[in-house]
């Protein structure tokens, strides 16, 4: 079960990319987005972890980065209520039911009901390594471009104050996002059985080393 999930998702996360190429025909700008990045991370993540074996906390890692991705756009992005909503034509297109619905809700699903896996709560600063570096990436590009890839990072209309302030919010609401997944995937770790191949012993070793 474990392995079909992980590969659901790989697969998943690369017709999406090989989807939003089509719309784009061959665009390869897309890739500097949060959500193409985060999909080819998921994508890789999920593949290896389906034929050979992967960190928890590199797991988890990918998973968090998905479900930003997911949880931004439906939140801010497709949300009209938002201050940071941008009407998108492609809004129904396949590429993006699956970058931003189908693979977050797949990838959370495989690590809350399918691995359950047990890292350690301060993981969740770690992972924000990869979200401060696309930050500082995309102030870099856009500095020399002079434009930005989402609206709440955009220093032309929010300028360096506003940038600064969203970028904090945004730092900490991701830090609280990978602390429920830890939260999350350890109480459903202890609340269902231990999954069909997973010895007493292999879960004692686990618990030891925190993964």
């Amino acid at each position: 079960m474990t392995v079909v999930f992980r590969a659901l998702t790989a697969v998943c996360a690369v017709a999406g990319i090989v989807a939003l190429q089509l719309w784009n025909h061959g665009d390869w700008g897309s890739f500097v987005y949060f959500t193409v990045q985060s999909a080819v991370i998921i994508a890789v993540v999920s593949a290896i972890a389906a034929v050979g074996t992967v960190p928890a906390w590199v797991r988890g890692a990918a998973t968090l980065y998905s479900c930003i991705t997911g949880t931004v756009y439906h939140t801010l992005l497709a949300n009209p209520a938002s201050p940071f909503y941008q009407p998108d034509s492609g809004a129904h297109a396949l590429h993006n039911l699956l970058l931003h619905t189908v693979v977050p809700i797949l990838a959370a699903v495989t690590w809350l009901l399918v691995e359950r896996e047990r890292v350690r709560w301060w993981f969740a600063a770690v992972w924000l390594a990869y979200p401060l570096a696309y930050l500082v990436f995309a102030m870099i590009r856009g500095a020399f471009v002079h434009e930005y890839p989402y609206p709440f990072i955009d220093v032309n209309k929010l300028h360096a104050g506003g940038v600064t302030i969203t970028s904090l919010g945004f730092t900490v609401a991701f830090f609280l996002l990978g602390l429920l997944l830890i939260g999350l995937g350890t109480l459903l770790r202890r609340a269902l059985p231990a999954r069909a191949g997973t010895s007493d012993e292999d879960t004692r070793v686990e618990d030891a080393a925190g993964v």
